[in-house]
């Protein structure tokens, strides 16, 4: 079946210089890109220029890099399509980007500031931070015949609490799957399938391989 994986962070610019990003070293979805390859699919890598887990020098499937968040959105609309394929989105995509930075002065007032690199003399600033589009919500108008997997990493509450999440993100996005991970999940990984219930799998190589089990089944 053809594949497109995601792997790495996005990253959005505060200036030329300066960047929001996530910690991610995009491991995940490139060894599952390889496994896939493995097993004989056909498969796409979007890969962060930010991700440090090492590529091989020669890999079995095409490899497209992406930047910011919008930048991953418009690459996934260029290869929107309405026929058969999967889709795992295990990008560490920013939940937010910034807007206008500000100096504030002494009567309280906020002074926008534009240009190139800002000045750290300007001593403390003021950033805005505006919510990213959420691209997993948008893979379903994009891709209507894909079977799709999303990620949900969280790092405050209980393992509970991170499922419940899941599959809120399953409803939501009308999703096939939801990987629930992350310090509030513990140890190895969660399969979320749409009746609720969920897999236990205690690492990525056991995820990998439950993963690809899954697609030779639809």
């Amino acid at each position: 079946m053809r594949c497109l994986v995601t792997a790495g962070p996005t990253f959005e610019p505060l200036d030329p210089v300066r960047r929001l990003t996530n910690h991610s070293t995009g491991s995940l979805g490139t060894r599952l890109a390889l496994a896939l390859a493995a097993a004989s699919h056909d498969v796409t890598l979007l890969r962060g220029t930010q991700s440090s887990y090492p590529l091989p020098k020669s890999v079995p499937f095409q490899t497209e890099y992406f930047t910011t968040t919008s930048d991953l959105a418009s690459r996934f609309l260029a290869l929107a399509t309405d026929e058969p394929l999967a889709i795992f989105h295990a990008a560490a995509v920013s939940d937010f980007t910034f807007g206008l930075v500000y100096d504030r002065l002494h009567d309280g007032q906020m002074i926008p500031i534009y240009g190139g690199k800002i000045d750290s003399r300007r001593g403390a600033l003021w950033v805005e931070l505006k919510p990213t589009p959420k691209i997993l919500t948008s893979l379903r108008d994009w891709f209507p015949n894909a079977k799709v997997v999303g990620w949900k990493y969280e790092v405050q509450g209980s393992q509970e609490d991170v499922l419940d999440r899941a599959r809120a993100q399953l409803e939501q996005c009308q999703s096939d799957l939801c990987v629930a991970n992350g310090p509030a999940y513990g140890e190895g990984f969660g399969l979320v399938q749409p009746d609720g219930s969920h897999v236990p799998l205690p690492d990525a190589t056991a995820l990998e391989s439950r993963l690809i089990s899954w697609l030779a089944s639809v």
